[in-house]
């Protein structure tokens, strides 16, 4: 008989997603400073606190608590990113955000409240808060890797953190069919993979906290193509859950924040445009394509005023020099 054990799936599912990205992480090639070591610890937390210990420590909360007391606590993973970026990563978050963050936070728990099962013991609870802490430490760390691409950062955490997983789960006794392998597999490449490049991405061009507020609205598009694809019905609490996220993105997206800042020359590899203040950088061919597009650049040192979200380039703190007025 085949047993598939949640640490056995999560294995089998990170793995899919490496095994899906490596042409793709492979192709990029590693950038001379990337084995700088603010980089590589800053990979190695991912690594092993958001791909390894986080979710065995949310498996170990789902032995002991009903799946539906576990979601609503989970809703701690946006609180924690944010509170984690605003305290110790220098990212902004105003008035605005925070109330973002709130909503966000209720809507999900709203969502969550039809799956809702009996109570919720102490144990379960500290470990669900232990394992949105380690996301949250990963979330707030992928933004600032500016030497892998988002497909590296991503195939390097999967493939570890997929082994790991897996091998634990083989050792407590599980066992699969190849055509259940097969499966899991081919679902962590195509939701997993994309999903947390995707995620990466905006995290370094949005900052920790924003992305993951974005990416929290992922159970509403469950619920919706629950709606139009399983035929179940919408319930009024999803409904007023739907609004409150999509208030909350609104908030976000009217929030800016802007100051006189300083950049000290820099050297790193991201996604970008050179339609902004940053990137004038020459390219080899010649006239840079107006796309978005990513390689390794360099910034001289710089000073000015503007409005920006805190992405790779205003992880600056905050309060020193002067004030543009926007704020």
């Amino acid at each position: 008989m085949t047993t598939l054990g949640p640490t056995t799936l999560a294995g089998l599912l990170y793995l899919g997603a490496a095994a899906a990205l490596a042409p793709m992480a492979l192709r990029g090639g590693l950038a001379p400073f990337a084995q700088r070591g603010a980089n590589l610890a800053r990979l190695a937390g991912v690594v092993c606190f958001g791909g390894a210990l986080a979710p065995v420590l949310l498996l170990a909360a789902l032995e002991r608590a009903p799946a539906g007391s576990v979601a609503l606590w989970l809703n701690l993973e946006v609180v924690a990113t944010a509170l984690l970026a605003r305290a110790f990563f220098h990212e902004h978050l105003g008035a605005r955000g925070a109330l973002s963050t709130l909503l966000v936070c209720g809507g999900s728990a709203m969502l969550a409240l039809p799956a809702y099962a009996a109570g919720t013991p102490p144990s379960a609870l500290l470990l669900v808060a232990a394992a949105c802490v380690c996301w949250a430490l990963d979330n707030n760390w992928t933004s600032r890797i500016d030497a892998l691409t988002p497909a590296q950062s991503t195939f390097a955490k999967g493939l570890v953190a997929g082994s790991v997983n897996l091998a634990l789960g083989l050792a407590g006794g599980d066992s699969f069919a190849p055509g259940t392998a097969g499966l899991a597999l081919a679902l962590g490449a195509a939701c997993y993979g994309i999903s947390l490049v995707l995620l990466v991405g905006a995290a370094q061009q949005l900052g920790a906290a924003r992305s993951q507020l974005a990416f929290a609205t992922a159970s509403l598009w469950g619920v919706a193509l629950a709606w139009l694809w399983l035929g179940e019905p919408v319930l009024p609490v999803q409904l007023a859950a739907a609004a409150l996220m999509a208030l909350a993105l609104a908030l976000l997206a009217l929030e800016t924040h802007g100051h006189w800042h300083r950049h000290a020359p820099v050297t790193h590899r991201h996604w970008h445009r050179h339609d902004d203040e940053h990137h004038a950088h020459a390219h080899p061919e010649g006239r840079p394509p107006a796309r978005g597009h990513s390689h390794e650049h360099s910034h001289l040192a710089q000073a000015h005023a503007h409005p920006h979200p805190p992405d790779l380039h205003h992880r600056h703190r905050h309060g020193a020099g002067r004030k543009s007025g926007f704020d």
